[in-house]
């Protein structure tokens, strides 16, 4: 993985899931741009419980949620009834993969992208290399 050399950039952190094929595909276009940045694999750090309350701020819950994934199959139909944040939240916390991939920090404090589209990447990295 890339790491950003110019310590006054904003530094993009992409968070995922290593082996996922979305997130394969946002290393793919963000190498091929010659976008730098770090990668977290939150599953294996157990870092998502602690940026899910700043990334909910930014991004809100629904947006974050991943209803179309193999562990939203799994869960029970109890657990997927009747979500509202809360339950969202603690069900993102407890099982990582719930969380849609890649969640792209810009770095900024404000800029957070959820899930890979090539055009909204583009227009947000397009002469802003990070």
């Amino acid at each position: 993985m890339q790491a950003s050399s110019d310590k006054t950039a904003r530094k993009l952190t992409l968070y995922g899931i290593k082996n996922c094929d979305t997130m394969k595909k946002a290393f793919a276009w963000l190498e091929a741009q010659g976008v730098a940045y770090d990668f977290v694999d939150y599953k294996k750090a157990g870092v998502a419980a602690a940026h899910l309350p700043d990334w909910n701020q930014r991004a809100g819950w629904k947006l974050l949620l991943n209803t179309r994934g193999l562990m939203w199959k799994k869960l029970s139909e109890e657990q997927r009834a009747e979500i509202n944040e809360s339950k969202a939240l603690a069900l993102m916390a407890e099982y990582p993969s719930l969380i849609k991939r890649p969640v792209a920090d810009c770095g900024d404090g404000n800029s957070l992208l959820v899930g890979f589209d090539a055009e909204r990447y583009s227009a947000a990295f397009t002469g802003d290399r990070l």
